[in-house]
């Protein structure tokens, strides 16, 4: 019989195989700042189109300080592409505000204080520390991550309204210093294999012990 800590080290090796070295999908970033606005962004919109604005938005705004002084009418312009881009617009403003005056324009490492700032929750932080910062401090639950991880049986639970639930059970499980691999893996794997609607099931690395592909 198969034991979890064997299942997990199985799923591990097998994503490592299929993802050797992965990382966001998020381009055009210098910097930790500029990052973060493009996490922010990115809510609810996909990251391709976000690509799509943030190296001319990024030509204009380069840091904290450059973001906290904008004009909220103008900043609007510029990402007038993206979901909700009013709301991001305040957001990022906010957001860059409160890091300047609070963490001398620069973000800390710490998840902590990182869920302080204006507009950045849990998962958004883990993103940062782990792909801006190299840190990891926690796993981050996205819908990708939380769809495959309950699909492989990791977890009970396959709503992102119980995120930190779902992070405190893979945690347990997955070894420290594989919790950024697994973040990173888990979200491209979810994003273009292991979809919502239509996983594909024969493609994937996982298919032979994955209980959800019996179904499939």
């Amino acid at each position: 019989m198969i034991t979890k800590n064997i299942y997990v080290h199985w799923i591990i090796s097998s994503l490592e195989k299929a993802y050797p070295a992965p990382k966001t999908e998020l381009e055009n970033w210098k910097n930790p700042i500029q990052f973060m606005v493009c996490v922010i962004l990115s809510a609810q919109a996909t990251d391709k189109g976000v690509n799509k604005i943030s190296r001319e938005l990024f030509s204009r705004y380069k840091n904290a300080g450059d973001f906290a002084k904008a004009k909220q009418g103008e900043l609007k312009k510029h990402v007038k592409s993206i979901n909700y881009y009013k709301t991001k617009a305040k957001r990022i403003i906010d957001a860059c505000r409160y890091v300047k005056e609070n963490f001398s324009g620069e973000l800390p490492k710490s998840i902590d204080k990182l869920v302080q700032i204006p507009g950045i929750g849990r998962k958004s932080a883990n993103v940062i520390l782990q792909e801006a910062l190299g840190e990891s401090q926690g796993i981050v639950v996205d819908t990708h991550v939380t769809r495959l991880s309950y699909r492989l049986g990791l977890t009970p639970h396959n709503d992102q309204k119980d995120a930190e639930k779902i992070e405190q059970a893979l945690q347990r499980i997955i070894p420290k210093n594989k919790w950024q691999f697994y973040s990173s893996a888990a979200v491209l794997h979810g994003r273009y294999i292991c979809k919502a609607k239509s996983p594909n099931c024969k493609e994937c690395v996982l298919n032979k012990k994955c209980p959800a592909s019996l179904f499939n």
